[in-house]
């Protein structure tokens, strides 16, 4: 029972934070916070001996977006929730800069515990990054999603969107499918300085760039010419 107590009040904690941080005024401090996570994660999935698909098959993704802490837990009452950067990928292998995203779901039923992972999806489909670039929307249904797979010879299910995920806690894994994914226009707005920068002017029409970013556009350039040696991504 105390155990039980202690994780909700730990859960109920997370959540205060979260929301905290969202009804505030968002910072610039507050986007590069994130940028700079979402690259640590990207550092970590390249070493991750689990994550040998994702690696090798980067050069197929059409856009990667990286959520570096997902906070996910309950009793009797769940959820999810979490902010990330979405990086599309143009003609000749160059990355875009960042834009920004929450991912959030609940759930109900009979569940205790809390798991905090990372979540990277696997953009595998131009519709995919079309739905990315609404406003809003809700993984499955029209859009495929499915567990990116893990392990030496693992084969990855024709969809939309894989999603891969590091996690510790109660829980034994993470299923995304049900979450809705939503644009931080905040975050967006004040990383570029610019009322005016959608996700569609930041990933395709690259109208908007900050040099504070380059070192995440790396470290996925990086990975994806590791998938495919006979061509050299670009950050330029």
């Amino acid at each position: 029972m105390l155990r039980q107590i202690a994780l909700i009040s730990l859960f109920l904690a997370s959540l205060f934070l979260t929301s905290s941080i969202q009804a505030s005024e968002a910072t610039e401090l507050d986007a590069q916070t994130l940028v700079d996570a979402a690259a640590k994660s990207v550092n970590t999935f390249s070493i991750d001996p689990d994550m040998e698909w994702f690696r090798q098959n980067m050069n197929r993704a059409k856009g990667v977006l990286i959520v570096p802490q997902l906070v996910k837990g309950g009793f009797i009452f769940g959820g999810s929730g979490g902010s990330g950067v979405l990086l599309a990928r143009g003609e000749n292998n160059i990355w875009s800069n960042p834009a920004f995203y929450t991912m959030g779901t609940g759930t109900f039923g009979l569940q205790a515990g809390l798991e905090i992972a990372e979540i990277i999806l696997m953009i595998m489909t131009d519709k995919g990054v079309d739905k990315l670039l609404t406003s809003s929307f809700k993984l499955g249904g029209d859009i495929g999603i499915a567990a990116g797979p893990i392990g030496a010879g693992a084969k990855a299910q024709v969809v939309d969107i894989l999603a891969f995920s590091r996690a510790k806690g109660i829980y034994g894994g993470l299923n995304v499918e049900g979450a809705v994914i939503k644009v931080r226009e905040d975050l967006n707005q004040v990383y570029y300085g610019n009322e005016k920068s959608s996700p569609r002017s930041i990933l395709i029409e690259h109208s908007f760039i900050n040099s504070h970013a380059d070192d995440l556009r790396a470290a996925v350039a990086k990975l994806t010419a590791q998938s495919n040696p006979s061509t050299e991504p670009s950050t330029e």
